[in-house]
């Protein structure tokens, strides 16, 4: 027999995280979006024979939070009777399970809270990191902030949340740009560049919210600001258009947070559309499409940082051969009992097995659905 082990049960559950504050980016200020007050996370737990158990999960924001439940609830007894190693398999038969809603997504998103508990349970297995399972190329990762740098903040709240974060060991700054008056952007841009000083990295993030003329205008007038980086400056789709300004413009042009899938972060890396390329485990269906959109950019000889997500992010980023960045909120703190270490900044792996991470019981206390198999 080479099965090792089975899948004996699978726990769902939808949990919905409170924000303390109501977030705006250019999305709300455009009339786009509402304000953020919440995130649905959508958590998998995989038990099996041999005892182990995997933990996983996904997100959803301001939408689509119990359509990623449902389906997940559809899918969750294919897994039953599985050998939970052959995780690849395992991808390939829920993605098939669920076609005819198509392979990206919504759809992929919802497998994606399986794949990641079944990478978290073969890393216990082993009894190593996630990062040391896939092969580690670094203990810790550069790391940035961004919860502090949203638009509905104040300048003054911005600064104050930007220098105590370096003085907590934040190695970058990230804030929102994308103000319908660009005056007020780089009015911001330029305070906190003058109150972190120049060796502290700062990027911006337009969150898609420039056409391609604003684009060229903005890139060009922030590049005095030696930026890390200019985010989403044009819609996620727009690959040709994030490709003329890589061409164009010193500072980096980072994008692909939004992608939904393997096949278009091939098609983004194809037109030449990012310097940095920035994938979301569980948007593009798990850490199994996420390693084939790593193996992608490094093929390209491009660098990498992930969005959100950093308890899993930590663990792939330092994966990656190219010196990476990952993303810092505090946001998803509340739910789960561990946390990780940030100093000198870098984000710094744990020696736990897996993720590392153990859903808390205020978390528990969060859940507003739940099945099991």
């Amino acid at each position: 027999m080479v099965t090792v082990d089975r899948v004996t049960g699978v726990r769902v559950s939808s949990v919905t995280l409170p924000l303390p504050v109501p977030i705006s980016d250019a999305k709300v200020l455009t009339g786009r979006q509402r304000p953020m007050t919440e995130v649905a996370m959508l958590f998998a737990e995989i038990t099996t024979e041999a005892g182990l158990e995997g933990v996983g999960f996904s997100y959803s924001k301001r939408a689509g939070g119990p359509g990623q439940f449902a389906h997940a609830r559809e899918l969750a007894p294919v897994l039953v009777g599985e050998d939970p190693n052959d995780i690849a398999k395992l991808w390939d038969k829920l993605v098939w399970a669920g076609a005819s809603v198509g392979r990206s997504g919504l759809s992929v998103q919802a497998i994606a809270a399986f794949d990641i508990a079944l990478w978290d349970l073969k890393a216990k297995r082993a009894r190593l990191p996630l990062a040391k399972l896939l092969g580690a190329h670094r203990e810790s990762v550069r790391c940035y902030n961004t919860s502090g740098g949203f638009l509905h903040a104040p300048v003054e709240e911005v600064l104050e949340r930007a220098a105590e974060s370096v003085a907590n060991g934040i190695g970058g700054i990230k804030i929102k740009v994308g103000h319908p008056d660009p005056a007020v952007d780089l009015a911001r841009v330029a305070a906190v560049r003058e109150k972190i000083g120049d060796d502290v990295t700062l990027m911006v993030d337009a969150n898609q919210q420039w056409d391609r003329p604003a684009a060229r205008r903005m890139c060009r007038a922030l590049e005095r600001f030696g930026l890390g980086w200019i985010e989403e400056p044009l819609d996620a789709y727009d690959f040709e258009g994030h490709a003329a300004l890589t061409a164009a413009f010193d500072t980096p042009i980072a994008t692909g947070e939004m992608l939904a899938g393997v096949g278009e972060h091939a098609e983004l890396i194809r037109a030449g559309g990012a310097d940095i390329v920035q994938p979301d485990a569980p948007r593009v269906g798990g850490i199994t499409q996420f390693l084939k959109v790593m193996a992608l950019a490094d093929a390209r000889h491009l660098q990498l940082a992930p969005h959100f997500a950093m308890e899993i992010h930590v663990h792939l980023a330092a994966a990656y051969p190219r010196e990476p960045w990952v993303e810092h909120f505090e946001w998803l703190d509340p739910l789960f009992d561990e946390h990780l270490e940030i100093s000198g900044g870098r984000m710094h792996l744990s020696d736990r097995p897996g993720l590392g991470v153990t859903i808390s019981e205020r978390a528990r206390a969060w859940t507003v659905a739940e099945f099991r198999v």
